[in-house]
């Protein structure tokens, strides 16, 4: 049954009735502990926590030692007695909401009833393990830091508090999820946050309803307004450093319990092609880097499409020997050359689908079968050609460089290929129109998708398309328009 069936019910004073209660609401659970004692001076209360989820060193020595060890005389409400002169833990609170009682015992807090009183109070005793603070895997960098999150949401607070010192540092509280209840918490920069992102936000996560919520990508698909788009508008992140940065620049993050990966909102075009070395290397270094990945992402779709509308349609284009070349690597071929593409396309996703996948010890193996014993076979056996082969390859190396647009570019590849086998050159240029079209049509939480690109200056550009230096970057981008824009004085 939902938390929020029990929203607004009170404990009754009768500690047995109270007992038997709680042991009907986790009937079946055979991991809740439940504790009776009374105190040398006849104090009764009863404690309830789950095991592996408490710190039982805490537990013991914060919780149970002083209940067994209090004599003195006690007076007025027996719950706010406790929490005033027994407890020894430093988080503790007194409460009659039973829905919120459940909620503090399932995530790790411990209960103490008492007899003769409906208040009930919670201590923080959680103790359960986590995995421990190690570098992302998917966002490695050459030289910065090397912390990543965790799946708590409390340490990956503290480890954004730890890079943000400051009390302009908000985090609101909010839960989700109908059975899972999550926690969940929205931060980011009271005097440099983009208000409007923040409101819209609020809003979209109070409207969801639905029973759980796991990892972050529920989330974002659901708050997503471009739901059907092959661009993603709400950034993702393992890295406290980048969050830190995000919030810096007028940002809004989510922290998600259960999950190391933190969304961040109004997300830009710009930032899929920005790496966190950028920021850790020189800007001459960076700018190689970054020029790199535009590029990259323009020959990705470019490279196979573009071919294939030459050796089809503009035949006249290509040079006469480089013809004669192709034209006889494709004698007794199969399979006409827009399937032979998109087979290429799909056996070379599916080749780097399956190293992501495997074991790491089998992934040198499966490149070396994949990409030149399977690929050198096709060739000698007439199935595929050479050129072509090269052609896909090229643009599927291309599109390596940019991770972060793997989707967008693999579907906007097929249907450059499409368009360009039965249209040529004129199809290929329809595309790009197209594919430009979206981008600019995109819109993240109020925000203009390619809000830094709108505008063709020194000012707009210094962290677009090229990373400027730190001593030009004395402004913030313009996610915040309207709030505290400076970040370097001059």
């Amino acid at each position: 049954m939902d938390i929020k069936f029990y929203e607004g019910q009170k404990l009754s004073k009768n500690l047995n009735k109270n007992i038997n209660n709680i042991k009907e609401i986790f009937k079946n659970d055979d991991i809740l502990r439940i504790r009776e004692l009374t105190t040398p001076s006849g104090l009764k209360c009863a404690l309830f926590f789950f095991d592996g989820m408490v710190n039982g060193e805490v537990l013991n020595e914060s919780v149970v030692r002083p209940l067994l060890t209090f004599s003195q005389e006690y007076s007025g409400e027996k719950a706010e007695f406790a929490v005033e002169h027994i407890l020894f833990t430093a988080e503790t609170s007194v409460s009659d909401n039973l829905a919120q009682m459940i909620r503090n015992l399932l995530y790790g807090d411990t209960l103490i009833l008492f007899e003769s009183d409906s208040n009930a109070v919670t201590v923080n005793t959680k103790g359960w393990r986590t995995r421990g603070i190690s570098e992302p895997g998917d966002e490695r960098v050459l030289q910065g830091p090397r912390e990543g999150f965790d799946e708590s949401v409390m340490l990956n607070m503290a480890m954004l508090r730890r890079k943000l010192s400051t009390p302009d540092l908000k985090a609101e509280f909010i839960q989700s999820g109908r059975r899972t209840d999550t926690r969940m918490f929205i931060c980011y920069l009271e005097s440099v946050v983009n208000g409007k992102a923040l409101k819209e936000l609020k809003k979209r996560i109070k409207e969801i309803d639905i029973d759980s919520i796991l990892d972050a990508n529920y989330i974002n698909e659901l708050i997503n307004e471009n739901k059907f788009s092959i661009f993603k508008t709400a950034g993702t992140t393992e890295r406290p450093d980048i969050v830190a940065a995000r919030l810096l620049e007028g940002r809004v993050a989510l922290f998600i319990d259960g999950t190391p990966v933190i969304l961040t909102v109004p997300y830009l075009f710009c930032e899929n092609f920005q790496s966190d070395d950028d920021y850790y290397q020189n800007y001459t270094v960076a700018f190689i880097g970054r020029i790199m990945r535009y590029v990259s992402f323009f020959l990705a779709i470019s490279i196979p499409s573009v071919f294939l509308a030459l050796i089809s349609h503009h035949k006249q284009l290509i040079p006469t020997s480089l013809y004669l070349t192709i034209s006889a690597s494709r004698n007794n071929l199969p399979f006409p050359s827009v399937l032979e593409c998109l087979l290429l396309i799909l056996i070379f996703e599916l080749l780097r689908e399956t190293g992501l996948r495997v074991p790491q010890s089998m992934g040198s193996a499966l490149s070396i079968v994949g990409g030149l014993v399977i690929g050198q076979s096709a060739v000698e056996a007439k199935i595929v050609s050479a050129p072509m082969l090269i052609a896909v390859a090229a643009g599927g190396i291309a599109g390596l460089m940019v991770q972060k647009l793997k989707g967008a570019v693999f579907y906007s590849r097929i249907v450059m290929v499409l368009l360009c086998y039965f249209f040529g050159l004129t199809g290929y240029f329809i595309g790009i129109t197209a594919l430009l079209t979206i981008i600019f049509s995109l819109n993240s939480f109020g925000t203009d998708y390619t809000a830094s690109l709108n505008e063709i200056s020194f000012s707009s550009l210094k962290d677009t398309v090229f990373r400027a230096p730190w001593f030009k970057m004395d402004t913030r981008p313009v996610i915040s328009p309207n709030r505290i824009r400076q970040r370097r004085k001059k």
